[in-house]
Parts: structure tokens; sequence; C-alpha cells
């Protein structure tokens, strides 16, 4: 392995004992992201703090470019933009001033092994506790019940005890799931949130599965962070859902079906949520996937309304 070292760079000249935080949230995408959890959560964080820049990572390095090309402006006769992808340690402070890092920026192609190398590398000389992870995955439930969410640690005495929905699955990798892997191996701490977002709504954003994810970090970190913007985006977000719904009797119908479903199941395991969830108990997406192509197709632009027109 070449050295992780080389593969990042501090932004400035600050003693990194100065740059210390118990906290780092970990959020380069991964395999899923139902419901643009993590994408929102993120958007969210960087918009409500103010943030610096203390490393960087080489993304030349890291990406293929050809794979996801990045946006160029061409002007009349002439080239005047382009998009770097970025892949960027942040720094902010929570509303007590406590700081807290945040690693965000596109999922590196290429070198995980020396990737999650240089974050462990990060997390000794940051002076880091606790890494964390979330986002969504999707599932057969409605959302209009609440939304659960699976919880994953390096130790089990950072989760509350729970039943896992899978059991033991095979699954696609992802840099943050091999991060929390590779911590673990080297007795740091790291804990993750996969929240559970309607499987209907996987390719839309749904606020409400990154409020779930932004309690959850609120509870495993201790930090203050601001969450009223992100509630209130996501009141927006349900009543939007609603429009469309009340818009489709056939989608309607189809929820309807799910809620009655969710209800017997937990009525039937006397659970108070879906954290126990037996994925063959609920319907699977062929089952149900059909009647809820229209409403994918009306609800996958957000900012556009059904005639065309934009929404404020």
């Amino acid at each position: 392995m070449q050295n992780p070292s080389e593969l990042y760079h501090f932004e400035t000249d600050t003693d990194p004992q100065d740059l210390r935080a118990s906290v780092l949230v970990l959020a380069l995408g991964g395999f899923m992201d139902a419901g643009h959890t993590q994408k929102l959560l993120t958007e969210h964080l960087l918009a409500t703090g103010e943030s610096t820049v203390v490393a960087s990572f080489d993304a030349d390095q890291l990406l293929d470019y050809r794979s996801r090309r990045p946006t160029m402006v061409f002007d009349t006769n002439r080239w005047v933009s382009y998009e770097d992808p970025c892949l960027a340690l942040h720094r902010l402070t929570d509303r007590d001033g406590t700081p807290y890092l945040l690693l965000t920026g596109p999922e590196p192609d290429f070198q995980w092994e020396r990737m999650a190398e240089a974050i462990r590398q990060l997390v000794v000389a940051l002076g880091v506790d606790l890494v964390v992870t979330a986002h969504g995955i999707p599932m057969a439930v409605p959302h209009t019940r609440p939304i659960g969410m699976t919880s994953h640690a390096t130790d089990p005495r950072l989760i509350p005890l729970q039943e896992n929905p899978f059991g033991r699955v095979q699954v696609p990798g992802s840099l943050a799931s091999l991060v929390e892997l590779r911590l673990g191996e080297s007795g740091h701490d790291a804990i993750g949130f996969a929240v559970h977002v309607p499987h209907y709504l996987a390719q839309a954003e749904f606020a409400d599965g990154a409020v779930t994810a932004l309690n959850a970090i609120l509870a495993a970190t201790g930090l203050n962070l601001p969450i009223d913007d992100l509630v209130a985006q996501a009141g927006l977000n349900r009543a939007e859902i609603a429009r469309e719904v009340e818009g489709s009797e056939e989608v309607a119908q189809v929820i309807a079906a799910l809620e009655r479903q969710y209800d017997t199941f937990l009525e039937g395991r006397q659970k108070p949520s879906l954290l126990a969830t037996d994925v063959s108990d609920l319907p699977s997406a062929d089952e149900i996937g059909a009647e809820f192509e229209q409403f994918l197709r009306q609800i996958d632009d957000p900012g556009t309304d059904e005639s065309g027109g934009s929404r404020a």
C-alpha cells in the first residue's frame, strides 16, 4: 500500500492539536441513500453552521471521472467553469461551541483500503473518539407511520439492544462500511444508522428520514446541533407528499394497504416500531411497485408541480 498520508493535506498551518474534535461525521455516499437521507443531512449541517475546511483529499487519485463526469459550463465559444470534485474535512461547532468534524464528498472509486487508513490516521491525529455515519435504505413501509432505523457499531455497547430486521446478509460494500470495519479492528469506536425509508420514496427527497438520522446522531454524540430548519423542511415535504397521494386514488389505496400491513404486524409482534421487522412479512417492491410508477414520476422532482411549473 502506498503511504496513506499522501492522499490528503491540511489546508491550514494550524497545529492539528488545535483542530481536535471528539466526533467525526462521515458522509461519503455509498451504494444507496434512499430518500437522499445523507445528502439532506449533510446539506443541513453545512448550511446551519460556520465551516472551515481543515483537510482535503486528492480526488484525482480516488475518483473515476468517466463513470460520473464532473459538470462543465460552455458559454458561446469557450469553456468558463469546471465543477471540481471535492473530498473535504470540515470543522464545525454546535450551538454550545463544541467542535466536530464532517468528512464529505463523492465516495472514492479507487484505493479504498488506503483511504480507510488515511481516515484512521486523521481520527488519531485529531483526537476523534467516535465516527458516525447515517444513510437511508428502502423498506416496504408506509410514510405515515413512525420511521424505523437499524443501528450498527464496532462495539455493541454503543447502540441500544435491538433485533435486526435483516439477520445475517451479504450486501454490496461501501467505503463507509469498510471504514467502520477497519476502525473497529484497530480499536476505535464507530456507529452507523440506516434509516428505513418507504421504498416508493427512495428516489425522492424524504426529509423525515434526515430528521430521524440527525436525531440519532444527537443521541449518540451529545452534540447540540441545529435541527429546526430540517424539521420545517420535513413538514413541507410531508405536505407535498400528501397532496400527491390525494391526487391518486390508486396510490392512496396502496398506502392504506401498507398501513394495514404495518399495524397488523406490530399488533402481532407487540413491538413499538419496525426495528425488528421481518421483511418476509411485508409486501415486496415487485408486488406493489407498479402502482407507484406514476407516483414516483410526479414526486421525483420536488421542485416541479404537476403542470410542469416551478413551486415556490
